[in-house]
């Protein structure tokens, strides 16, 4: 049967007030434009004539501002999951106007299967390619597309003549078989395939959106001073480890999180002689990581989006041949499935918003109560990784907020979780240690020495117990820093005991 062609308010006009709303893509990547843009308009002039216009959002993660800008600015989400980092959809967040709730990105497609968070009425999905059979190729990010297509009612393939369709053959799309039902993922190595090229569904249901419009890959900010320290810093651990036999001479899978942080370590990783050529088994593949397959130091990546800035998907795009042999796009399902990062032994390296002095970690909201992005994937990563490793620097807004704190003001990692904590100061390396010499090891290695002084100060007045903590005074740093922007001003509420 012949496609359905239509334009983007055509295609807008087909989505309901309260309908849920799944889209493709992983980060900015793969996460259709012009679609969601149309419809943010339609819930403005819904809302002008005085109509309810919002709609519930299931993501693959972050998205561009196509998406998640234009609907928060339009005031047209009702709900929102998982993991966001639009400055305007993160005001409506804290504002309590969107409903949001965070989420592992490995769990998301099975629950909405499930039916643990409601259907999907409609999917908007970007592809290079589609076919009148209902064959859809995915472009540069997966994220729960395959579920969402299967799922929705209706589905608007937005058909991006930007992406060339040679892309297929990157991608590795399955879906899992649901309990009590599901099989091993024979996935070995990070090159393994175990899916196909293309999402497959009743054509039926698909229409399809022409459009040329150019990936929102912006970048990261580039390496500075303290990042690059960071990244040596965590090669030095790593190199150390296979010194000392804690790690194959072979090297392990490695993961790394989402920023300039992340791009940093993997460029100490590429500079260094110790570290033999390795593989990634990640979530997001960055600029780094493109970097570093050039010269040879990357044998192989598997991912679910290339979230690279344009220069360099421009560069990929004209040189496919060579990157459709190194590279592996899958649905987060896989990409971020714990049983197979255990299984690879993957070394998992993120970026903590905040961390206390005993390892636990924040890396989502700011002074306990404002979401910043969300967990994403490093929770996946973290508790099954073969080593976790939290890198920060140990301040922020000039030296106002340590990333260091007596007790953090959410947790999102436990200290059970986190082996090593890296900042630009040094490595605290946890494993084996007991509460109160893992707070020594942090305070020692990678606290600014600005506030180490305090910190030792709030450690010894801590009661005595297996994890020393003083309730009076575990939050004093981000007391002082709401009520005098500083956290160097923190004071004691409690007179030390004699």
């Amino acid at each position: 049967m012949a496609l359905k062609f239509m334009t983007a308010e055509e295609a807008a006009a087909l989505i309901n007030h309260n309908d849920n709303v799944g889209f493709s893509g992983f980060t900015a990547a793969g996460c259709p434009k012009v679609v969601p843009a149309a419809l943010a308009k339609r819930a403005e002039e819904e809302h002008a004539k005085g109509n309810p216009f919002k709609v519930g959002m299931f993501t693959g993660a972050s998205t561009g501002d196509s998406i998640d800008g234009n609907l928060a600015r339009a005031h047209a989400v009702k709900f929102r999951t998982p993991y966001q980092s639009s400055k305007d959809m993160r005001n409506a967040i804290n504002s309590g106007e969107v409903k949001y709730f965070d989420m592992h990105l490995s769990q998301l497609a099975q629950e909405i299967r499930y039916g643990f968070l409601g259907g999907v009425d409609v999917a908007i999905i970007e592809a290079c390619d589609v076919t009148e059979e209902g064959e859809i190729i995915p472009t540069c990010g997966v994220g729960i597309m395959p579920t969402i297509a299967k799922m929705a009612k209706l589905v608007i393939v937005e058909l991006n003549r930007w992406h060339p369709k040679e892309l297929k053959g990157m991608h590795d799309i399955a879906e899992f078989i649901d309990p009590p039902f599901r099989i091993p993922i024979p996935i070995y190595h990070a090159s393994d395939r175990v899916g196909v090229n293309s999402v497959k569904i009743n054509p039926n249901k698909i229409v399809v959106v022409e459009t040329n419009t150019p990936n929102e890959g912006s970048g990261f900010a580039p390496v500075d001073e303290i990042t690059a320290k960071i990244g040596e810093n965590v090669a030095y651990f790593l190199e150390k480890e296979m010194a000392e036999g804690r790690m194959p001479k072979e090297f392990l899978p490695v993961q790394s999180g989402v920023g300039n942080i992340a791009n940093a370590v993997l460029a100490a990783m590429g500079d260094s002689k110790a570290i033999p050529n390795f593989e990634i088994y990640t979530e997001v593949i960055q600029d780094a990581v493109i970097e570093l397959m050039e010269r040879g130091r990357v044998r192989f990546a598997s991912g679910c989006s290339l979230t690279v800035s344009n220069p360099v998907i421009e560069k990929i795009y004209k040189n496919l041949a060579f990157f459709k042999e190194k590279l592996i796009l899958r649905p987060s399902e896989f990409s971020n499935n714990p049983g197979i990062v255990r299984r690879l032994g993957v070394i998992a390296i993120n970026t903590a918003l905040e961390a206390d002095i005993y390892g636990n970690i924040n890396s989502t909201h700011v002074t306990g109560t404002k979401m910043m992005n969300g967990i994403g994937g490093s929770g996946d990563f973290t508790r099954s990784s073969y080593v976790s490793i939290f890198v920060t620097p140990s301040v922020a807004k000039d030296g106002k907020i340590s990333a260091f704190v007596p007790m953090v003001s959410h947790m999102d990692h436990s200290e059970h979780s986190v082996k090593v904590i890296i900042s630009e100061y040094g490595i605290a390396d946890l494993r084996g240690k007991c509460p109160k010499e893992r707070a020594e090891a942090i305070i020692e290695n990678c606290v600014h020495p600005d506030y180490r002084p305090l910190l030792r100060e709030y450690l010894a007045r801590c009661e005595n117990g297996h994890t020393p903590v003083d309730l009076y005074d575990a939050f004093s740093f981000h007391e002082a820093f709401m009520e005098t922007g500083d956290m160097k001003n923190a004071k004691w509420r409690k007179e030390k005991k004699a």
